[in-house]
């Protein structure tokens, strides 16, 4: 079966991995609430940058190495735990002392939004893709069923994580749109803590699952 052959079943399977929770979606959630729209997008093209390298790693057996490496492993895991683990404690301080992480930024651009800015928010979505050592294991394994074995498995690889990419880019912006509507509600004082606290509480949480769980 060819590549077009297999598309169908392939992006049936990305619209499934894509509206999975996760520490992918809790970031783009907390953001869009808190920042807005527009502050979501650097966040949201990090994480899509960081699936596409493993993608990348994937096409060139790179990621089955790091898959099978105990050392490389752990030192992935442990990575995405301190990653996972710093956001969530930012938030929750944020929360404690009352003034939340994000006072000095107002949604969507309105306000100091320049180059810094928008590079933190687009290396954080990018750490925690690039940290994930159970995206190495899962790229391994997902997108082989889908690479014609008659073609350049590589070039099978890019075109179809090119897709992946484009298509959860759309589904990730509209859900970031979506929670910014909401944005005022969820920017008032006693609501802006209680999110914080929640969504500190899941990337902890989240942290936590990376550095105890096993392959």
């Amino acid at each position: 079966m060819d590549l077009l052959g297999t598309l169908p079943a392939f992006l049936a399977a990305v619209l499934l991995i894509a509206a999975s929770p996760g520490p992918a979606m809790a970031l783009i959630v907390r953001r869009a609430a808190l920042r807005g729209r527009v502050a979501a997008v650097p966040t949201v093209l990090g994480i899509e940058a960081g699936l596409f390298v493993w993608a990348l790693l994937a096409g060139a057996g790179l990621a089955a190495l790091v898959a099978a490496s105990e050392v490389a492993y752990l030192v992935l895991r442990i990575a995405g735990a301190v990653v996972l683990g710093y956001l969530g404690v930012r938030a929750l301080l944020g929360a404690w002392r009352g003034t939340g992480t994000d006072v000095a930024e107002v949604a969507d651009g309105v306000g100091e939004w320049g180059p810094r800015r928008w590079w933190a928010a687009f290396g954080e979505g990018l750490a925690v893709q690039l940290a994930n050592p159970k995206l190495a294991v899962f790229m391994v394994a997902f997108y082989p069923q889908f690479v014609p074995a008659s073609g350049s498995p590589f070039a099978g690889t890019v075109v179809l994580a090119t897709i992946q990419v484009g298509v959860e880019i759309g589904l990730y912006l509209g859900l970031a749109a979506g929670v910014a509507r909401a944005g005022e509600w969820f920017r008032r004082p006693r609501i802006r803590r209680r999110l914080e606290t929640v969504s500190g509480t899941v990337l902890v949480a989240l942290g936590l699952r990376v550095a105890t769980a096993g392959r």
